[in-house]
């Protein structure tokens, strides 16, 4: 389902249901609190600045956000993607999982649709990050790096929420690879350690995914054309691309450098990279656009083909 078919009540609730899910685990609170702080400061200029902020103070409930989805699809695309945020490091501990449990009593969903959610979110959220050695890049690092920012680049012009689900877990097969060619064997655990160092909330990351995607919604509400949505789809594709790039380059430099980057210093390196690629995003403006259109199927849909091999 689209999130731009969506009505602006029905984008709200579905917000909300994602940033009550990021808060699940309460062992992770404080670094997604202040990434989802740093969301609402962003989304100032938006109505979604202000409801983050309600949610952060206790405000919405999920029981409210819940009764103000209409549709089975809507229900069931609600507990997709806070199933997905839950699940972004790794399988839901024991307090997602009572969130989960909740919010499918709320929604009223019943076995099979609960096993057709999973089904579509479990095998890309927490697919092995391991790539066999046949798919290693010849060109180096760098043009594998780039190949990996494209793509997530692409994701974000897709309407689908798969895609925007599929954008962490592609990251993460791009720091295994890049691991795996300087010798290293990453594991899923030991790629989640190496991202939250570099400041990479990743529950948070996914959140503010489907929050940019979202935003087409008020920004449909507010302006009454489609000029908002193409800006916002242009720019969660440049700051995907430069994050995937940054991830990229960092985690190659860690290798480089011995397995040795504190936290001040890879946090610092990878602004640095950051602004680099949002520079480089406009000369692979049309190679992104390409991507795009190529991930579609021909029956319009989104594969996901090219991301889980």
């Amino acid at each position: 389902m689209n999130i731009s078919d969506l009505s602006p009540e029905s984008t709200e609730a579905l917000l909300v249901v994602c940033l009550l899910a990021s808060f699940a685990d309460g062992a992770k609170s404080s670094p997604e609190h202040e990434e989802i702080r740093r969301m609402a400061a962003e989304f100032e200029i938006d109505d979604a600045g202000a409801l983050i902020r309600r949610v952060l103070k206790g405000q919405e409930s999920l029981e409210s956000a819940t009764s103000r989805l209409g549709s089975a699809r809507e229900r069931l695309l609600a507990y997709e993607m806070a199933l997905a945020v839950c699940e972004a490091d790794g399988p839901p501990g024991s307090e997602e999982s009572t969130f989960l449990k909740s919010l499918r009593d709320h929604l009223g969903l019943d076995a099979e649709q609960i096993h057709i959610a999973e089904a579509e979110v479990n095998p890309l959220v927490l697919a092995p990050v391991e790539t066999p050695a046949s798919a290693q890049s010849t060109s180096g690092n760098g043009g594998l790096i780039l190949k990996y920012a494209i793509l997530t680049g692409a994701l974000e012009l897709l309407p689908e929420t798969l895609a925007t689900m599929s954008i962490l877990p592609v990251q993460m097969k791009m720091v295994y690879r890049i691991g795996d060619s300087h010798g290293t064997r990453w594991n899923r655990s030991r790629i989640q350690e190496f991202l939250t160092v570099a400041g990479i909330g990743m529950g948070s990351q996914m959140l503010e995914g489907f929050a940019r995607k979202m935003l087409g919604g008020w920004g449909r509400k507010l302006a009454g054309k489609s000029a908002g949505k193409i800006a916002n789809q242009a720019t969660g594709s440049i700051l995907t691309f430069a994050t995937t790039y940054a991830i990229g380059h960092l985690a190659d430099h860690y290798h480089r450098q011995g397995g040795r980057l504190d936290q001040a210093s890879a946090r610092e390196l990878l602004a640095s990279l950051k602004e680099k690629a949002r520079e480089l995003h406009a000369s692979h403006w049309p190679e992104i656009q390409a991507k795009a259109a190529s991930l579609k199927s021909s029956n319009g849909s989104f594969s996901l083909g090219d991301l889980i091999r």
